[in-house]
């Protein structure tokens, strides 16, 4: 299946896309809330999915608007430095990586959704583009060993792992450069793990406008997903709805020499075969202000 979060008649809903229509599960007796919900309920939540999908009323997918798939993961982590290509790029300007996993966190307030329009900060013009596969966890799990690692994965979307780049090389954590508001568009729906047949064979690519940047394939990565999931889920308890972002191949704007960093205007389209495609279009990040409610009857 492919499972969607959809606003449609100003309601967010949950789907299953069905060719250009999608069929709106939110309509049918005990449906989730969210995506995530429907995740939480494990295998039970798929075939009540797949049962609710037959009598779903049909939508045009052109008369509705794609959101992102998972709207507030417990966990948005993405891996660095796990394509080889990715790797000899950085090294040129003499970035260089240990040969374990490198993890780093996007706080889940930068998630946007597949078509949505992100910014181009106030705070700086290095803005650049990382076209990753991303993975969602399906259920709660410790210690899970590589060998039974896939059993718990729910399925599979397409991520911008995009950055702010000086932000992020302020700090070993990349945490600020990682997570300004909009910089994590995916999408456009999870595609359940039983319709990919081999994860790490999947050709991945990323254009700029009509440029292509990035053209590289899932079997490049250095750490299999599997060894992912055991690492991660050694430190601590993996939970339904979890994105493991998985790496990016070489082609990013900010390696380039020249550096070519997004502008506004510009049009960043992520495909990875089989799952789908993101196009988001940068925008300048609107002026905006705090206001603090006034406290009616207070002194000054």
């Amino acid at each position: 299946m492919k499972l969607a979060t959809f606003s449609h008649q100003n309601r967010l809903r949950v789907g299953v896309i069905d060719g250009d229509l999608i069929g709106d599960l939110s309509t049918q007796e005990g449906a989730p809330s969210s995506l995530r919900e429907l995740l939480e309920r494990g295998a039970e939540g798929m075939e009540w999915a797949r049962r609710a999908a037959i009598g779903a009323p049909r939508l045009p997918l052109s008369q509705v608007r794609l959101e992102a798939p998972i709207q507030a993961p417990q966990k948005f982590l993405c891996l660095g430095g796990n394509y080889p290509s990715h790797l000899a790029e950085a090294a040129r300007l003499g970035l260089v990586r240990g040969p374990g996993q490198v993890w780093f966190n996007k706080q889940v307030s930068c998630i946007a959704g597949p078509c949505d329009d992100v910014y181009l900060p106030q705070a700086s013009h290095q803005f650049d583009y990382e076209g990753e596969l991303g993975v969602v966890i399906g259920e709660r799990c410790r210690h899970v060993v590589a060998e039974d690692a896939m059993q718990v994965i729910a399925g599979y979307v397409v991520v911008n792992d995009m950055s702010v780049r000086d932000w992020q090389l302020r700090s070993p954590t990349h945490t600020l450069g990682k997570s300004f508001d909009t910089h994590g568009p995916l999408g456009p729906w999870l595609v359940t793990r039983d319709e990919i047949a081999d994860p790490h064979a999947l050709r991945l690519r990323t254009w700029v406008n009509d440029e292509l940047r990035q053209d590289g394939h899932t079997g490049e990565m250095l750490h299999r997903i599997e060894e992912m999931v055991a690492e991660l889920s050694a430190a601590f308890t993996l939970m339904p709805g979890d994105i493991l972002s998985t790496g990016s191949p070489a082609g990013v704007g900010g390696l380039m020499h020249p550096p070519r960093y997004l502008q506004p205007g510009d049009r960043v389209r992520v495909e990875i075969e089989g799952i789908g495609a993101i196009e988001n279009r940068v925008v300048a990040e609107p002026l905006a202000r705090l206001h603090r409610p006034i406290r009616q009857g207070v002194a000054a």
